[in-house]
């Protein structure tokens, strides 16, 4: 999922904004959903989707808040997820010269 958003500690970070990628990978039952091919038997992407949307649209200073919000909610929201990997990455963070990306990774089981 990309976003443009704005996150960071740098003023021109919180105004202007920056590109980032989120990646959720879930764990889960989707047994019945094989053998059915029926949406009501696995996890609707899109409300995952619309989570990640929500909480990347409220400013932070760190990828890393950002990150626990996406993965509490995501937890918290759907207990057909039995484990939960939430990556954040910044494209092109200001760290005084060419860097492509900056990433953390999270991961929550029950």
């Amino acid at each position: 999922m990309f976003f443009h958003a704005y996150h960071g500690c740098l003023h021109h970070e919180q105004t202007l904004g920056n590109t980032f990628i989120v990646c959720v990978s879930m764990d889960l039952d989707t047994y019945q959903a094989g053998q059915t091919d029926n949406l009501e038997h696995t996890l609707n992407y899109q409300l995952v989707y619309d989570v990640v949307k929500a909480q990347m649209e409220i400013p932070a200073k760190l990828i890393e808040h950002v990150g626990q919000r996406i993965i509490d909610n995501i937890f918290c929201q759907f207990p057909q997820i039995q484990e939960l990997k939430v990556k954040i990455s910044k494209q092109n963070p200001p760290l005084g010269g060419r860097v492509d990306c900056v990433s953390i990774e999270l991961t929550k089981k029950r």
